[in-house]
């Protein structure tokens, strides 16, 4: 790795991009909390998932989580994980998301990203730290944003509907336990999270699995633990919410530190 160059408080004003990289282990939490600068955290390996109120985003080793500047958010770590974190400047990074989102970190990204944790910062003066940070944002526009969200119902009732959900209760069970017709819950959740209270509990079994599968859990106990009849049908699930198979998705090589 590159030797860091040295900052001072007058290089403030001038900075682009600052950097963070840590090491966490499988279980770890972070308190919630809020940056005032954009943030680009990526898993470079293990798992993590990003929660804010609205709703929640995993990672899975070689993708990344956008946080904009000032959106309250904490950090799980379903296993051992490395991060290599990138802060960007809000008013010299206008016009990217101003929601959370989960990206597929390209070839191209994992090596900027690399490059800007070596150097620590990156400087509007200095010209190739300039060109780096501007080669991050393009191709963090760039990218791909897998469906590793989940959101969350505002309400008491349909976040306590989606608790259950998530523990594999399904809609009639839900329902009673709620005290409402199955109808009113179906209506009331949809307005509250864009999906069927079905989808959203398909989704979130599959995005609990893919955790699992993050934290090296086998594909046939994880198949098993989602509610599949056979190894192959959960794959085919797999397949089908996340356009790859699980093999695929946890064959990337682990990037450089």
């Amino acid at each position: 790795m590159m030797s860091r160059i040295r900052r001072s408080v007058a290089d403030e004003p001038f900075l682009l991009v600052r950097t963070a990289a840590s090491d966490h282990h499988a279980g770890e939490a972070i308190a919630p909390h809020a940056h005032d600068w954009h943030q680009l955290v990526h898993a470079s390996a293990g798992m993590m998932e990003i929660w804010t109120e609205r709703g929640s985003w995993i990672a899975p080793s070689g993708r990344a989580v956008w946080v904009p500047a000032g959106v309250r958010h904490g950090i799980r770590f379903a296993a051992a994980s490395t991060l290599r974190t990138l802060y960007l400047q809000p008013e010299w990074a206008q016009g990217l998301p101003r929601d959370c989102v989960a990206v597929t970190v390209s070839p191209l990204l994992r090596e900027l990203v690399l490059r800007a944790v070596a150097w620590g910062m990156l400087d509007a003066r200095r010209p190739a730290e300039a060109a780096v940070a501007l080669l991050v944002r393009e191709e963090f526009q760039r990218s791909d944003t897998p469906p590793f969200d989940l959101p969350e119902p505002p309400s008491q009732a349909m976040r306590r509907a989606a608790d259950l959900a998530r523990a594999g209760r399904r809609g009639p069970e839900i329902a009673t336990a709620t005290g409402m017709s199955l109808r009113a819950l179906e209506r009331r959740f949809r307005s509250e999270t864009g999906l069927s209270l079905g989808r959203w509990r398909r989704h979130a079994l599959l995005l609990a699995a893919m955790e699992r599968l993050g934290a090296g859990e086998p594909v046939k106990s994880v198949a098993v633990h989602a509610g599949f009849a056979t190894p192959s049908a959960f794959v085919a699930a797999f397949r089908a919410a996340f356009g790859e198979t699980p093999g695929c998705y946890f064959s990337l090589p682990p990037a450089r530190s």
